[in-house]
């Protein structure tokens, strides 16, 4: 009679406690391979996470979207680029969105990808419902991201619009009209001529706007 392994008999939710410690999702991905009770406690330990960072780590659209619906209580992720090249693209984005834990996301870092377009930004930011921090610097979006962003964060505080160069003042003026939360801005590297500036702090004179 075949006896059982001692990390066997360990119960899912201990599992689930370990896993939650791993910090390489390498690591998680080859665990959740070894048997289907680890595989429910990868995916019990995503559950439990708030904070989901994939600095540093060469990410596609299928492995990132996968990570991200089974972590349910998330409040915070950052998708960043990486010196490894971030393979995310809109695809992603729109799977990402349907995520049961989009809704509750506070703030979100989608640095420096260059793969997606407002098609994907839009999509995401639609389905939040608490969203209060948000970064999008780096990438290629348009006035179009930010009149989305404008109809659906009325709580967005602080916004890192770094090196944005197709945005306008028109985006810019949205942003402070509807978001009434909005306490920081950072504009650095934009085409937005100062007096847009000016007239954008006589819309709302406690805003802080980063220029340089």
């Amino acid at each position: 009679m075949e006896v059982e392994a001692e990390i066997d008999r360990l119960p899912v939710d201990l599992l689930a406690n370990i896993f939650v410690l791993f910090t390489s999702f390498t690591d998680l991905a080859q665990a959740s391979g070894v048997c289907k009770k680890w595989k429910q406690g990868v995916n019990e330990s995503l559950a439990c996470r708030q904070n989901l960072s994939f600095a540093g780590w060469k990410m596609d659209d299928d492995s990132t979207a996968r990570l991200v619906c089974h972590a349910y209580n998330l409040t915070r992720l950052h998708i960043p680029r990486s010196r490894w090249g971030c393979q995310i693209t809109d695809a992603g984005l729109v799977r990402i969105s349907f995520a049961k834990c989009v809704s509750n996301l506070t703030s979100i870092s989608l640095w420096g990808l260059t793969g997606i377009t407002d098609e994907g930004v839009v999509q995401l930011i639609s389905r939040t419902r608490s969203l209060q921090h948000l970064n999008v610097g780096g990438t290629f979006i348009t006035d179009e991201s930010l009149f989305g962003i404008a109809r659906s964060c009325p709580k967005l505080e602080t916004i890192v619009l770094w090196s944005c160069r197709h945005v306008t003042e028109n985006g810019l003026f949205a942003l402070v009209d509807k978001c009434l939360e909005l306490k920081s801005m950072n504009v650095w590297g934009t085409r937005v001529p100062v007096d847009c500036i000016n007239n954008l702090l006589i819309l709302s004179p406690a805003l802080k706007i980063k220029v340089n």
